[in-house]
């Protein structure tokens, strides 16, 4: 596998189940309107409109630069999720930034933090920037929990503004890529 392509991840304790992510393609439109929940969008500024979902998709299909991927299981193929990573500035630097999402029926299995391991090495094999940060908001345990589990530093808080118009009070959670963690 390259840094582009798919990638897998070996599990941990809880039974093992590895992880593939798979660059997004034109088929995955599906894995948004599924995502698009008032209970996964909830952190996220509440669910999009359908033009909304058609733009993000197009972006996601083409994340220039970066790469957005549909998140399966290893075994078996099955979707569970996404996960990406894109270009931000951030405090004067360009970094990258992740973000990621775990259908509700795969949720607290371990998928997210495998999956964040596994875009880490995608962002690092990318070889562009180098840190990448995680913006969940303080109050979004499970997903400062990903970050914690997947190695990510705990800087801070910082005002962030997601969607466009809507701040919220967020952790700024960082990997150096540089490293080799």
């Amino acid at each position: 596998m390259d840094g582009v392509g798919e990638r897998a991840v070996e599990g941990g304790a809880r039974g093992g189940e590895r992880v593939r992510l798979v660059p997004w393609a034109e088929p995955d439109l599906w894995l948004l309107r599924r995502t698009n929940s008032p209970g996964m969008t909830a952190h996220l500024g509440g669910p999009e409109t359908e033009e909304q979902l058609a733009a993000r998709h197009r972006r996601y299909a083409d994340p220039a630069p970066g790469r957005m991927y549909r998140v399966t299981l290893a075994d078996g193929g099955e979707t569970v999720g996404s996960i990406g990573y894109w270009q931000r500035t951030w405090q004067g630097a360009e970094v990258w930034e992740t973000g990621w999402a775990v259908l509700p029926e795969f949720q607290g299995r371990g998928l997210a933090v495998r999956a964040a391991r596994a875009v880490r090495e995608a962002a690092r094999a990318e070889g562009t920037h180098r840190c990448l940060h995680a913006f969940p908001g303080v109050d979004h345990a499970a997903s400062n929990a990903v970050c914690r589990g997947a190695g990510f530093a705990l800087l801070g808080q910082a005002d962030f503004e997601y969607p466009k118009g809507h701040w919220i009070r967020s952790n700024d959670w960082r990997v150096d890529l540089e490293k080799g963690d």
